[in-house]
């Protein structure tokens, strides 16, 4: 299922619920806080098994592609040299600051402002987030290493969809070139 129109279906079968939900009585805000905490504690550890199953298999296959320029940055591309094992260890690393940026963004907003709602809403997204990554499919469900699933991994569009312009470049054309031009490639230890 396309993880677009599943997050639509659970963001509105979670607003059903939230409207027979008495966001103010101080045992379901207890009961709410309790779900998120335990949705962002599973989606940790589900990355750290997934981190531990990467540093296991030690692929020291080395990934070499062309990073796009950053938008108004004045640079431009950038040839990035890594192994398979580097790659997803920082695209863990990545998705756990995602984890904590989230929790950081519920806690501000339930503590501070005291909104219950965005909580309640956000119970499941962390452990979807989690199962949905390509880390996850690759190390934890086994699927191959193969069409959306061929590092490096394509960028998510903000519309859906994937980010066809900006997507790093794998062709031997391109790579040839930032080595000639001498944009990176030194090979992170």
């Amino acid at each position: 299922m396309n993880p677009q129109i599943s997050n639509l279906a659970i963001m509105l079968v979670m607003m059903q619920l939230a409207r027979r939900i008495d966001m103010e009585d101080d045992k379901n805000i207890m009961y709410i806080r309790i779900a998120y905490g335990a949705s962002v504690a599973v989606a940790w550890l589900i990355y750290q098994l997934i981190r531990q199953k990467i540093v296991a298999k030690n692929d020291l296959t080395t990934l070499k592609y062309v990073t796009p320029a950053a938008p108004m940055s004045g640079e431009g591309e950038k040839l990035e040299v890594t192994t398979v094992r580097d790659y997803d260890l920082k695209e863990v690393d990545s998705a756990i600051k995602s984890i904590y940026t989230g929790l950081a963004m519920m806690g501000f907003m339930h503590l501070y402002m005291k909104y219950t709602n965005p909580l309640f809403m956000q119970c499941i997204s962390p452990v979807k987030t989690a199962l949905e990554s390509n880390e996850v499919k690759i190390h934890l469900f086994g699927k191959p290493a193969s069409g959306d699933l061929k590092r490096p991994f394509k960028a998510a569009s903000m519309f859906g969809g994937f980010g066809g312009g900006n997507a790093a470049k794998t062709d031997k054309k391109s790579i040839e070139e930032a080595e000639r031009a001498g944009t990176g490639g030194v090979k992170a230890e």
